[in-house]
């Protein structure tokens, strides 16, 4: 849709968002249960796969569907996969141009904070609301743990190479985060005193830095977590946190 393509689709994973004017596009699954069949009554020129999506893949391949599987280790996959989509769809000069501005606005987040202290960050994108239980973070690989960088934390899971870390309350005292970022997306609202409820459940903690400062944050923004065009803006705000007096 970003790059004009948008009048093209004949399906779209069951979580995926679409303008208004598309709303009528068919759903077909999601990541883990794609509608297999749905997808090949479709007839599409191109299926468009994530790579851990093996066992479609095979079946798309055995009948014949030309597919196009792609992966998100880091933040410049964003922009690498913008172009093959945009070339796969006849639409590579506008993918071009819009996988140069979101490199520009990155380099501009990353230009706000050159050379200024980089807080040690905890990046948490789960947890089990009004608990510490359940809580995984970003690990040293990943674009999320890109973005961070970009936008001037200093990951504080970063020497462990997973894009995923479970943690216990012993792994975060262990690496005494000076700011905590929270992340929260999909349609659940949160108001002003369940955003205090949930930041009190950090108190248990209340010996690392983060806590006993109050950098605690809970950014509601699908921005920073799907790795697509709003990929820049999603890294600013996380900049806007970390160094908002750089904005």
């Amino acid at each position: 849709v970003a790059i004009g393509a948008g009048q093209k689709l004949v399906g779209i994973g069951s979580f995926g968002k679409l303008p208004p004017s598309l709303d009528n596009v068919p759903r077909v699954g999601g990541l883990l249960n794609p509608d297999t069949e749905r997808i090949l009554k479709l007839r599409a020129d191109l299926v468009i796969l994530y790579a851990t999506q093996t066992d479609l893949r095979e079946q798309l391949v055995h009948a014949t569907v030309p597919v196009f599987d792609y992966s998100h280790t880091g933040l410049s996959d964003i922009t690498n996969t913008l172009r093959t989509i945009g070339q796969r769809t006849g639409h590579l000069q506008e993918s071009k141009l819009l996988a140069r501005k979101i490199e520009s606005e990155l380099e501009s987040v990353h230009n706000r904070v050159r050379g200024r202290n980089r807080p040690r960050t905890l990046l948490v994108f789960d947890r089990q609301p009004l608990s510490l239980r359940g809580m995984y973070a970003s690990g040293g690989v990943g674009f999320l743990h890109d973005m961070l960088v970009v936008a001037g934390g200093d990951n504080v899971l970063g020497n462990i190479e997973r894009q995923a870390v479970q943690l216990t309350t012993e792994l975060i005292l262990s690496t005494a985060p000076e700011v905590i970022i929270e992340l929260r997306y999909g349609r659940d609202k949160i108001d002003a005193d369940q955003l205090k409820h949930e930041l009190n459940s950090w108190q248990p903690l209340a010996s690392i830095g983060a806590v006993k400062s109050g950098q605690l944050h809970l950014l509601k923004s699908e921005d920073v977590v799907i790795p697509g065009p709003q990929a820049a803006i999603g890294t600013e705000k996380l900049a806007r946190i970390l160094h908002p007096d750089a904005f």
